[in-house]
């Protein structure tokens, strides 16, 4: 199972001991370098594909922006190393308008500010999933701010739309949100799941933009069921 993060985050937010997993550090965030053009889908796609050439065939699991990196892969390489797709309070759009990409309160409060600003980026981080615990939202915290602020930028400097690759899905997918997403619209989720065929919607009530961290054990059991 490849783990795809968010923005400005890295692969250790991910925690599933139940699972066979390859946890990615997108470029640009923990371990890996800074470099090449963002705001290049090609690129994005080149990265994940590396992974996937090194892994082969998996389930790809992509957390918030990582749902863009796997419509990218989509876009440039089809599903032919995908056995299935699980998208979690993720965007597959980018840009004003992109339904796919639409956001909630918290994080339209927290740009632009974030982007250069450690302060703001702290304010997001708590309030992206509130009941998280305090050890873990410093956690995020510090993942998030270690990001720089020019890469924290560049990957807002994009306008992507994937209806097309999003309806050309074949495999199993499965798209899970939280109710009380507020930097994710739950919106962008019923938007995605309404163009992949065949896709499951499983939208988790009481629930903020981690549901792999809020509701571990549903999430786990979610995952179980459409893992290959």
């Amino acid at each position: 199972m490849v783990l795809v993060h968010g923005w400005a985050q890295t692969g250790a937010v991910w925690d599933l001991p139940d699972f066979r997993t390859y946890a990615v550090d997108l470029r640009g965030h923990g371990e890996s370098d800074d470099f090449g053009d963002y705001r290049d889908s090609a690129q994005w796609a080149a990265d994940l594909n590396a992974v996937l050439e090194h892994t082969g065939p998996a389930t790809v699991v992509g957390w918030s922006y990582g749902g863009l990196v796997i419509t990218d892969y989509l876009r440039a390489h089809g599903t032919a190393k995908i056995n299935a797709l699980v998208f979690v309070s993720a965007i597959t759009e980018i840009g004003r308008g992109r339904r796919g990409g639409e956001t909630g309160r918290v994080m339209r409060a927290a740009l632009p500010a974030a982007i250069t600003d450690d302060g703001a980026m702290a304010d997001f981080c708590r309030a992206m999933a509130p009941a998280l615990p305090a050890e873990t939202v410093g956690e995020l915290t510090a993942a998030a701010t270690a990001v720089s602020h020019k890469v924290r930028g560049e990957l807002f400097r994009r306008d992507v739309g994937s209806a097309d690759v999003l309806s050309a899905v074949d495999v199993p997918t499965l798209v899970v949100h939280g109710t009380q997403d507020e930097v994710v619209a739950p919106a962008a989720a019923e938007y995605s799941a309404a163009l992949i065929p065949g896709a499951e919607l499983s939208l988790y009530p009481d629930t903020a933009h981690a549901p792999f961290l809020e509701r571990p054990e549903q999430f786990a059991a979610d995952l179980k069921r459409v893992a290959r």
